[in-house]
């Protein structure tokens, strides 16, 4: 009996210490920004903080070398995945340039409620909430206008709001812009196909013939949704990141130990990510078309693009661009990234970064 109750402690234990290694007691700051030598810098600012919209309660992660600089909002991907994350995993030079807040959509990450319902959660109300935090961060930095980001989903809605609300704004960062997801999708599925056949994988090739994505929008959201579709573009490097070979690795088991987030916060990404597929925002998003619904905007418009992106197929944000009305555009393309270049390619970004600051200063 001793060595059988023996035996049960040792198995409980090393269970604790297994579930400790992968979710680490503690956390909910964000690390503080700090100098090479490692101290603090003065001015600094890392900080989580929510605000009260229409009956919800809206997280971000505030950050910025210097609380002067102008503001940046962040609408990221997913939706459900904090962009914070991506910062997190691959940091970035947006906060050297900006006060960046990184927004989590209403039912997810910090804005992650149990309570929330599903299908209200449309375009129109991601569009709203986005206006809300921008009037947030103006007040709060006295700015009377600010920058905006989108990333992939968040992408369709930060152009839908300077679109519809271009006084807010004096510039949209585009990053792997949304333009038309089902073509962009059957661009993909085509060019990933030929990969594998061309590897001779014959066993993945043969599996993309189950999927349909220029059949109907059933056909074309199962192979959205499907685990082919996300294993296939990270084994070949197109999708979140070029050296990202699976999102499980490389996305879920690192978001777990991030200390910026409670347990119960870093549990509440994964919850939100899961109910997200169920937003009717999801839907919209895949059947957008920019091209005919966006042909212009009154602001300028920097594109961010990573050349080996087919998560928002690199060659339709192209195309996109040269059809794009705006004031002012640009195109900047990275060569070494898949659908993140921003934070593939930190030190390219801070240069075209400070070249559209400059130009935004030289318009005002």
């Amino acid at each position: 009996m001793a060595a059988v109750i023996s035996a049960l402690i040792g198995i409980v234990a090393l269970a604790c210490a297994l579930v400790l290694a992968v979710l680490p007691p503690g956390g909910g700051t964000v690390p503080r920004v700090c100098s090479a030598g490692g101290s603090l810098l003065a001015g600094s600012l890392a900080e989580k903080c929510w605000i009260e919209a229409d009956g919800a309660r809206l997280g971000m992660v505030l950050l910025a070398n210097n609380a002067e600089s102008p503001v940046l909002l962040v609408c990221g991907g997913g939706p459900g995945i904090p962009e914070y994350l991506l910062e997190y995993l691959y940091p970035s030079a947006l906060s050297d340039e900006f006060i960046v807040c990184y927004f989590d959509w209403r039912g997810t990450g910090l804005s992650y409620d149990s309570k929330i319902s599903r299908e209200a959660q449309t375009a129109g109300r991601f569009v709203a909430d986005v206006l809300a935090v921008a009037q947030y961060l103006q007040k709060r930095f006295s700015q009377e206008r600010i920058f905006i980001s989108g990333h992939s989903f968040g992408s369709y809605i930060a152009l839908k709001a300077v679109q519809s609300h271009p006084e807010h704004f004096c510039a949209y960062l585009a990053q792997s812009q949304i333009c038309s997801q089902r073509e962009s999708e059957r661009r993909a599925y085509d060019w990933m196909k030929e990969q594998y056949v061309q590897a001779e994988d014959a066993r993945t090739a043969e599996r993309f013939s189950k999927y349909a994505p220029r059949g109907s929008d059933a056909q074309f959201e199962t192979w959205f949704f499907s685990p082919l579709r996300d294993a296939a573009m990270h084994g070949l490097g197109v999708g979140t990141a070029r050296g990202m070979r699976s999102p499980i690795a490389g996305i879920f088991f690192p978001s777990l130990k991030c200390r910026a987030y409670t347990v119960r916060e870093r549990l509440n990404i994964w919850k939100g990510k899961a109910a997200a597929r169920q937003f009717p925002a999801v839907t919209e998003m895949l059947r957008f078309d920019a091209f005919s619904e966006v042909p212009r905007v009154d602001v300028p418009v920097y594109f961010f693009v990573g050349r080996h992106d087919f998560t928002c197929c690199s060659t339709l944000q192209e195309a996109y661009y040269e059809r794009l009305d705006a004031p002012e555009k640009r195109l900047f393309l990275f060569g070494e990234s898949a659908h993140s270049p921003i934070y593939e390619e930190p030190e390219r970004a801070r240069t075209y970064i400070r070249e559209l600051l400059h130009a935004v200063r030289l318009r005002s």
